[in-house]
């Protein structure tokens, strides 16, 4: 019961965050992350965890860095 209230938690948040991710999609994925959280370890899901966070750290630094993109 609680995976399927986490994925559908993980589901709309996604579907929010990108519009290209429509309901359909959105339900799809609410529907196999209690599948996939159910098949993984407790170690991989940290690392994944660990290793999405590494990734955004440092795509939002590289964004920074490239300064404003504007006609110069």
């Amino acid at each position: 019961m609680i995976r399927k209230i986490i994925g559908a938690a993980i589901g709309a948040k996604l579907a929010k965050g990108h519009p290209a991710l429509g309901g359909a999609t959105g339900v799809a994925l609410a529907t196999a992350v209690p599948f996939v959280i159910s098949r993984v370890s407790l170690p991989a899901m940290i690392a994944l965890g660990v290793g999405g966070y590494v990734a955004k750290r440092y795509l939002d630094g590289r964004d920074e860095s490239e300064g404003p993109a504007g006609p110069q």
